[in-house]
């Protein structure tokens, strides 16, 4: 009588399929149009992960996605922006894990990393408390000596261009491209080139948002050699920039001027630098006269 063998199945070992860090752009994710990259290692020497080294047309490229969208993002009513900043944070929260690995892949120990985690959430829900509440806090009502009323409003600038906190992976992004468009702005941000990984699955999470596409756009790459591109384009409104060195500032200041930008310059670790003050950094006054009938008798407009 033939004995039947058992068969044994061997599972084969998964294969390490490594993650692709490209750049986003008017909500998807393109290569450079440079075909380049960069190889961004351990402080052991070992690999990471290849990261896009942008270029000028990407960047162009993200501007036009940006004006693009600014129109239609700014006519969003401020609740409704609120909401979506919300849901921005409730996405973050779900990938905790995700974040605390290349965080930590970057050097950064878990403790560090779940604490610029953790605050990097609040930021996202204290933005989004702000997106509806501005507005009042910082409208005025203006005496005047004519018949009219006088009143004065924030209003977003347009095109806001960053570069983001050199030293923060996941905190500095958020701080370079929210505070903009809360305020009704269309942003175009370049991620650390020190610890650039976070900012491209960040931009995971918000082509998962219900954030429009070409509200965000993020960029990785050499700030030396984009800085001047961020500083000259015509159709950009305002340049946000954080760790910028005096020489690199003039340089900025110099080229700025063709469109007259507005440019704030800020130091990372600045605790006396507020959200709400980066958000406002980024808003126009607008004022508004308004004919009144005169009171009779009364010498005043109201």
């Amino acid at each position: 009588m033939a004995i039947k063998k058992k068969s044994v199945s061997v599972k084969a070992p998964n294969l390490l399929v490594n993650k692709t860090y490209k750049i986003f752009i008017n909500g998807a994710f393109p290569r450079s149009e440079s075909g380049r990259y960069t190889a961004l290692r351990s402080a052991d020497g070992l690999l990471i992960a290849n990261v896009c080294l942008s270029s000028r047309k990407d960047f162009r490229n993200a501007v036009a996605a940006a004006r693009a969208a600014q129109e239609s993002w700014q006519d969003r009513t401020a609740y409704n922006r609120s909401q979506i900043v919300y849901r921005i944070a409730e996405m973050l929260q779900q990938r905790e894990a995700l974040f605390i690995a290349e965080m930590t892949a970057m050097g950064y120990s878990e403790a560090q990393a779940g604490r610029e985690f953790s605050a990097s959430v609040d930021l996202l829900v204290h933005l989004s408390g702000w997106c509806d509440k501005y507005v009042q806090v910082y409208s005025a009502v203006n005496p005047v000596a004519s018949s009219h009323f006088n009143f004065s409003v924030p209003e977003p600038m347009g095109v806001v261009a960053a570069m983001a906190p050199i030293g923060t992976a996941l905190l500095g992004i958020i701080e370079a491209s929210l505070p903009a468009i809360c305020g009704g702005n269309t942003s175009v941000v370049l991620a650390s080139e020190k610890v650039p990984l976070c900012a491209v699955t960040f931009a995971e999470v918000l082509a998962t948002s219900d954030v429009p596409a070409g509200v965000v756009n993020i960029l990785t790459g050499s700030r030396a050699e984009l800085q001047s591109h961020f500083a000259s384009h015509m159709d950009v409104n305002a340049l946000l920039a954080w760790d910028v060195d005096h020489p690199s500032q003039v340089d900025i200041c110099r080229k700025a001027t063709d469109n007259v930008k507005r440019l704030c310059f800020y130091k990372s670790g600045d605790k006396s630098l507020q959200p709400i003050d980066i958000l406002m950094g980024l808003q126009e006054i607008k004022t508004t006269w308004h004919p009144i009938e005169s009171i009779k008798g009364s010498g005043s407009g109201y």
